[in-house]
Parts: C-alpha cells; structure tokens; sequence
C-alpha cells in the first residue's frame, strides 16, 4: 500500500560532512554547562524530581518492569526517570562526557542495576547493544542531529520487539523555521541540505563562552512518519502541542509552566508527540 505521507527525501551519506567528531565535541562542551544550570535542576532531581514531561508521560504508560532503550540520552536524567517509574533502561548518547556524566549519576542515586549507558553515534547503537526492547524512547532535540531518517528509523525497528512501541515527543519542525530570535520564518521546513552553524552558548545559558560549529537537518512530519511506517511500524498517536514545557527559545512567555513564542501564543505548534506499534 502506497504511504499516503508524500514528502520523501533520498539522502547520500557518502557526500555528507564529517559531522558526528564536531556534534560531539559540541556536545561535550555543553554537557560541562548543562549539568550545573538552573534548566536542568540537578538539586531537584536528585533529591526525586522527575524530569520527564507531560507530554510523553502519557504515552510511555505503566512501565513497570519494561526493558526500554532511550535514544539520544544526554547525561541520562529521563533515562534515570525512567528507571525510578519501575522500568530497566538503556541510554544511548554521542557524546562521552554526557555518559560519563550518566553513569555518575548512576552510581550515585544506586540505579546502576536497572541502568546502562553506551556512548556510540545513533547510527552504530546496533554494534554497540545487542538485545531488544519493550519500548524505544526519545525526545526534545533529537533527529535535528540526524541527516537519514530512513536509517534512523531502521535502527529504532531493529531494537523494538514486536508488540513493542516507540514513543517520541520532540520540538515541532515549524520552530525549527524560525529565525534564532523567534521572530520570522528563516529555514526551510523540509530537509533540503545541511544547515551548518558557528554556535554561540547554549539554551542553558545564551551567554556561556560555548563557540562551535555544528551540523543539523531540519525534519518535517511527513519525513518523520514515512520512515517509520516504512520500517513496518504502525501509527497509534500523533499529537500537536501549542507549547513548550521547556523553556529553550527565546522571545518566550510562560503560563502555568508553558511556553510560548510572544505573539504567537496558540497559533503554531511547538511540540509533536507519537506512538507507533510494531506488530
């Protein structure tokens, strides 16, 4: 049956930049920044705070005693969430500051026995893990790293058992339009070359001494779903969100723990979420 998703998009991954030593080291830099600054809380999750949202809560369910794999981990605070809801998981990151920082974080809060973490590229995770799991996860900030979804989504069917799910919450591809300053339409909406960047700090804080350059693709919803649903996986739940629960843009407004682009409250969606099922 002919996917009624159309935008399709081949990509060549023999004329792609080197980009995953510069996404790490970018990576790295930031991890030193993140782990200590008021948007992550590290005081407020160790001390039981989870870090993982409304959005996807629902999604993932009762996990109790599921085995589920987390991709694109960072340093490992939803990965540890999620072991605290009952569930053993495994997070995967790029970056090896950000695992060293996982499993420290590990030991630390005693998880290490329902908790693992592999440093590995997302493309390679399956020379890394052996295994499969009740559930795939990721979220916020994810597949903008990634040029090849279709191989993203391969690597997501591989470690998903049948009668498994992938559950996914991440920003929605019209943000990723926007201008840095959240004030006008910049980027394409679809994947139509590598964005390459001299970043400057990062959205824990706009003013640290962070300078790299860094490679991203921009994603749309069709891309996203027809990779998936090429893998054999099904569509249970796509969702729409006119919010963010994090607040990581700028030019924002918050209402009751939401944020929103200023002026443009509940006119453009700034989160998506999904759930597939592999039969």
């Amino acid at each position: 049956m002919r996917s009624i998703f159309s935008f399709r998009k081949t990509i060549n991954m023999d004329t792609l930049p080197d980009y995953i030593p510069t996404n790490k080291e970018l990576w790295n830099k930031r991890t030193a920044v993140h782990v200590d600054s008021d948007f992550y809380d590290m005081p407020g999750f160790l001390s039981g705070k989870s870090s993982l949202k409304e959005i996807e809560l629902p999604l993932l369910g009762n996990i109790t005693g599921k085995q589920i794999l987390h991709l694109q981990c960072h340093f490992g605070q939803d990965t540890l969430s999620l072991v605290r809801m009952g569930a053993i998981a495994t997070g995967v990151d790029l970056s090896d500051a950000a695992i060293a920082k996982a499993n420290e974080l590990s030991r630390q809060l005693e998880l290490e026995n329902k908790a693992s973490f592999v440093c590995c590229d997302l493309y390679s995770a399956p020379e890394h893990l052996t295994g499969t799991f009740d559930t795939v996860f990721t979220s916020y900030g994810t597949i903008g790293w990634l040029p090849d979804l279709d191989k993203w989504a391969g690597v997501v069917n591989h470690f998903l058992k049948p009668g498994g799910s992938f559950v996914m919450a991440d920003f929605h591809p019209v943000i990723w339009m926007m201008d840095d300053n959240m004030q006008k339409l910049f980027y394409s909406y679809f994947n139509t070359e590598t964005i390459i960047e001299e970043t400057e700090g990062t959205y824990t804080d706009r003013d640290s001494n962070i300078q790299h350059a860094s490679y991203s693709w921009n994603h749309p919803l069709s891309e996203i779903v027809t990779a998936l649903t090429a893998q054999g996986l099904q569509l249970q739940v796509l969702q729409e969100f006119d919010y963010s629960p994090y607040n990581c843009f700028r030019n924002t407004v918050e209402k009751d723990g939401r944020f929103y682009i200023k002026g443009l409250e509940g006119k453009l969606p700034m989160v998506y979420a999904l759930k597939f099922f592999k039969p």
